[in-house]
């Protein structure tokens, strides 16, 4: 699929570093917009070492429906994601809980679950035969030069080597993004000393679309409803317990989820292959630097528990495209733009999911009665619930037009 690396004057309008499901949605985003887009991926999306479509699922908000409904992507998405009725709230071996319902919120869902493959698959379907898009993959940027006009890509792939010039550098490439660091942004970073433990489970009791969040003693814990009644699990446990729970046995291995989680679902049956992930929060400075600007992961990477990293990373492509559309004759002002339109959302997004993390594994006497509390009247005030549900599409400053179903053109 790769494209031949050819000597040009006239450079791309944007190269987006990074294919994965951010900067591949953002590939989807722009055509029509009359931009030319080059898109760099070191692996291919259908080989099993790409790791943003392996066997993990993402949580999907209404909002980010909404976004791939109006990019054409979600009716090829739709038979592969599993709704999400109602979420269960509640924290080990204390009173409190709180439920959310979709229909009494007037809702058919509160999100989707989705299996990152078929996302892959959907995305990238997309991407082939565009005349306005050159894909380079697999490729590796290996150096970059930032010039008055143009930024100069050296990319190394396994044909050639060579140089492509573009106006926008886009950062799609991950926590640990090169394209981030190469334009001084620096990173804020917060060891958890987590690790998540993501598999499947089979539960006794059909899930009736329940999305379940438990927090133990030990970490937080998942099971979100997928299809022929099994769940996906995200375990969260020290470093230490989860290296040791990746050799359990399936059996120990389950009987240690039924004691955490208890048995609301039944008795656990059967459990998938585990695969186990170190926690962190990173969050850089700012998402723009002069010719560039940082999205998804290269942006801000969250803790699982509350599902919003991705969702957080979909708004920032469908405020870029936005603004691409709206300033396609002066490219050069969208990054400070783009920085100043994302900040609020950002913040309050990784405040809310740090503060959860924070707030539940704290051990004070105190804090465990207040959030027990705080979870109870949650569970009473529908105001709350709404305003929860409302972080979908955004937690503050301007909503994104594919967030509300409203169609992108480019500007005349």
């Amino acid at each position: 699929m790769s494209a031949r690396l050819e000597a040009s004057s006239e450079p791309y309008d944007i190269a987006i570093v990074g294919g994965g499901m951010v900067g591949a949605s953002l590939a989807v985003a722009l055509e029509g917009l009359g931009v030319r887009t080059a898109l760099i991926e070191a692996v291919p999306h259908d080989a099993a070492a790409q790791p943003s479509f392996d066997e993990r699922t993402t949580a999907l908000s209404n909002g980010s429906r909404c976004i791939l409904d109006t990019l054409g992507v979600w009716p090829h998405l739709a038979d592969a994601a599993t709704r999400i009725a109602k979420i269960h709230v509640s924290d080990q071996g204390h009173f409190g809980f709180a439920r959310i319902d979709a229909a009494e919120l007037g809702r058919n869902a509160l999100g989707y679950v989705l299996p990152n493959r078929a996302l892959g698959a959907a995305l990238w379907s997309r991407l082939s035969r565009r005349s306005d898009l050159d894909i380079f993959c697999p490729a590796r940027v290996t150096a970059l030069s930032i010039g008055e006009d143009a930024v100069e890509i050296a990319l190394a792939d396994p044909r050639e080597r060579g140089v492509l010039r573009s106006r926008l550098v886009v950062a799609a490439d991950g926590i640990d993004s090169a394209v981030r660091a190469a334009f001084g942004v620096g990173v804020e970073t917060r060891d958890y000393g987590q690790t998540a433990i993501i598999t499947t489970v089979l539960p006794g009791k059909f899930h009736e679309h329940v999305a379940y969040e438990r927090f133990t003693s030990t970490g937080p814990l998942a099971l979100l409803p997928i299809a022929d009644g099994r769940c996906t699990l995200v375990l969260t446990l020290t470093a230490a317990t989860a290296e040791a729970a990746m050799s359990w046995s399936d059996g120990q291995f389950l009987s240690e989820v039924q004691a955490r989680f208890g048995w609301r679902l039944g008795r656990l049956l059967k459990v998938g292959r585990r695969r186990a992930y170190p926690l962190s929060l990173s969050r850089a400075e700012r998402s723009s630097s002069g010719r560039c600007i940082v999205i998804g992961n290269a942006a801000q990477a969250l803790h699982p528990v509350a599902g919003m990293g991705f969702n957080l990373g979909l708004r920032d492509v469908a405020s870029l495209a936005e603004l691409v559309a709206e300033r396609r004759g002066e490219l050069d002002t969208v990054a400070a733009v783009y920085d100043s339109w994302r900040a609020a959302d950002r913040r309050e997004v990784i405040a809310f999911t740090d503060g959860l993390v924070r707030v539940f594994a704290s051990p004070w006497g105190p804090v465990r009665r207040l959030r027990n509390l705080g979870l109870l009247a949650f569970d009473l005030l529908p105001p709350a619930k709404a305003a929860l549900s409302a972080l979908s599409t955004g937690a503050a400053g301007r909503i994104p037009k594919l967030a509300r179903g409203v169609p992108i053109r480019a500007a005349s």
